[in-house]
């Protein structure tokens, strides 16, 4: 059974970053994706970044292209999210998804609050 837990979230002021993280437990095999997507109060979840965990390939939301790069650690079974130039457009329940052939997992979320 696949568990994601986030970390990270928290208020930043606008200027500022942050730094998202997901551990992933459970099981790993197999070719799948790991993404970030977000949902900001009164909106649908939309896609920030995603990432192919055995090739390393990022795809990036034009909203955050440039300011959010994706990362893995492998070895650490974790996927990370650094947002800079925060935005008070950024405020949202950021959330870890992994996408695989069994089908797409996620977290519970983060909260990041962006003060202009």
């Amino acid at each position: 059974q696949v568990q994601l837990t986030e970390s990270g979230g928290g208020c930043g002021q606008a200027g500022g970053s942050v730094n998202l993280s997901c551990i992933v437990s459970g099981p790993t095999e197999g070719r799948f994706d790991m993404g970030w997507w977000r949902q900001a109060p009164g909106k649908e979840r939309e896609f920030v970044a995603a990432i192919n965990w055995d090739a390393g390939r990022t795809y990036y939301a034009d909203s955050v292209q440039g300011r959010a790069p994706i990362s893995r650690d492998i070895a650490k079974n974790t996927v990370s999210l650094q947002v800079s130039n925060l935005r008070p457009g950024d405020t949202a329940v950021y959330y870890c998804l992994k996408d695989g052939k069994n089908g797409r997992d996620w977290g519970k979320g983060t909260l990041v609050t962006v003060s202009s």
